[in-house]
């Protein structure tokens, strides 16, 4: 992107300040705040917000702080005195008051030579009020705090999404920003939102202090700032406090039945809370590369969890995730084992005891089920999942509807489930091709699989599946290559010795999957 003011151009790409033809040296950090002043125009940036995007939360001074900005006026040619185009608030803050061109770069290119791949198309808005939730910045100065950080947006997240007058985005695609400069404006229009909430969280002792801001992004205007000082354990009612005032502000008439907190109990013991924090950081960020040691270190801090307060359905829940994994991953002994799958549906049983209204514990409940295959019950699970929350999305519905015997409603839940998700996780691209395939919609399916293939090159379930769908189409050049790919990921892989993992309820279903396989040269045995 390119940022054209007075006679100075501000090229983020190659991040560089020229001014006409001559760059302008700048320091990295002194280029930073530059754009983030620049992206941030609409609104007066704080002394907070710019420790939080360039320095990431860490402390300093200031002094430091004050230094960085003049630098950045004696870079445009601005002063102090004069602030012509970047003006001191006191007390609030800086904001960057000159007239600025937006452009887009021309012919940008990656290394190599490969041209550089075009930016998101804007999503158009939803028909109700829609909002993305960033990841809270860390300011506690301890990256390994950023854990705790990441689980209170994950669970103001998932507050907000109950609300059913509201379309929120999934916490996986607000995660794909974190750490991140970014311009909320974009961000807006990536997502498909109109509203973007940010802010942070400061973790001391036995205290914690959270501020939040709900930003227009379609403007860059502010609509509501917050700041709550709380006792640690207090930390859920903050979680609540803030949903519910998002929920008002951007829906007037928020069904007052649905404030009421029940779908995300907090446990009883706030150490249990931490573990299972700790958790679920380890699953967000290895959840397309997870390893059999990830998945103990996982189970450990799960059991912990649960030590602490036996009632925890989320933890069960997650616990049982993790032994679906073992399951279906060539790890150790547990992959393909009957008494694994038990463990799962025991785990996944059990959080749907403890907490009925639980979707992400029915969700999982349903997938354990269809490896049962119990696919009736497994139906009726993703119902209840999406009656208790409207706004909850799981690629897990895909596999369920699919082999349930339902591929147009696999579709269906697959597409919403990008919409709430635009950065959804590649198995999810590999799923809807599989609907496509079950459809009969050939040409359809190749799309979504190969962009499973592209950003998930040794997934096998993507592979095989493309593998199938090259064939049917009569492409067998290119479904031996997907076959030849599947069996460099696995030398093992045979259709027969597959099939536990293949759970159609109709068998002929599983045929027209398998004859396709074959047909792309993949053994039978």
């Amino acid at each position: 992107m390119l940022y054209v003011f007075e006679d100075f151009v501000l090229d983020t790409d190659k991040r560089e300040l020229r001014r006409g033809a001559d760059v302008v040296s700048v320091a990295p950090q002194v280029f930073d705040v530059l754009d983030y002043l620049i992206r941030n125009r609409e609104r007066v940036v704080s002394k907070d917000d710019l420790v939080t995007a360039i320095w990431k939360g860490r402390i300093i001074s200031d002094a430091a702080l004050t230094t960085r900005v003049k630098a950045v006026r004696s870079a445009i040619g601005d002063s102090g005195e004069g602030q012509r185009l970047i003006k001191t608030l006191p007390r609030k803050g800086f904001r960057f008051v000159g007239r600025v061109r937006e452009e887009q770069g021309p012919g940008r290119t990656l290394e190599g030579g490969t041209p550089a791949a075009p930016p998101r198309p804007a999503l158009a808005l939803p028909d109700k009020p829609s909002i993305a939730v960033l990841p809270f910045s860390n300011l506690s100065g301890d990256p390994k705090e950023d854990y705790f950080c990441d689980g209170i947006t994950e669970d103001i997240i998932t507050e907000l999404s109950r609300f059913s007058e509201l379309f929120v985005i999934a916490h996986n695609s607000s995660f794909t920003y974190k750490g991140r400069v970014v311009d909320l404006r974009q961000v807006g229009k990536e997502l498909g939102v109109r509203y973007v909430l940010e802010g942070s969280i400061r973790r001391a002792a036995d205290r914690v202090r959270i501020t939040g801001q709900l930003i227009d992004a379609t403007t860059g205007a502010h609509r509501w700032a917050e700041r709550y000082d709380r006792k640690l354990e207090d930390v859920f009612a903050v979680q609540d406090e803030v949903a519910q005032t998002i929920a008002g502000l951007l829906a007037a008439h928020v069904n007052k039945a649905e404030a009421e907190r029940t779908l995300l109990k907090p446990p009883s013991a706030w150490r249990a809370y931490d573990y299972y924090m700790r958790a679920a950081d380890i699953l967000a960020r290895h959840l397309g590369s997870l390893n059999i040691g990830k998945i103990y270190q996982m189970r450990q801090l799960l059991a912990q969890a649960i030590s602490a307060d036996s009632n925890y359905a989320r933890a069960y829940a997650t616990l049982s995730f993790t032994h679906w994994v073992a399951f279906t991953t060539q790890f150790d002994a547990d992959y393909l084992s009957r008494t694994t799958l038990e463990t799962a549906y025991e785990s996944a049983h059990q959080a749907v005891q403890l907490d009925p209204h639980l979707p992400q514990a029915r969700a999982q409940l349903g997938l354990i089920l269809t490896y049962r295959r119990e696919h009736d019950v497994a139906l009726a699970e993703v119902e209840q999942a999406i009656a208790l929350n409207p706004n909850f999305t799981d690629y897990r519905f895909g596999p369920i509807l699919l082999f349930a015997g339902e591929p147009g409603r696999a579709v269906d839940a697959l597409i919403r489930h990008m919409r709430l998700d635009p950065f959804y996780a590649p198995v999810a691209s590999a799923w809807l091709g599989a609907a496509y395939y079950m459809l009969g919609r050939y040409a359809e399916a190749v799309k979504p699989l190969q962009q499973c293939a592209l950003r998930a090159p040794n997934l096998r379930l993507g592979r095989s599946w493309l593998a199938a769908t090259y064939a049917r189409l009569g492409q067998m050049s290119e479904a031996r290559g997907e076959a030849n790919q599947v069996l460099r990921i696995d030398p093992t892989f045979t259709i027969g010795t597959m099939t536990p993992l293949w759970v159609f309820k109709d068998p002929d279903k599983a045929e027209h999957y398998f004859d396709g396989l074959r047909k792309a040269g993949l053994p039978e045995q």
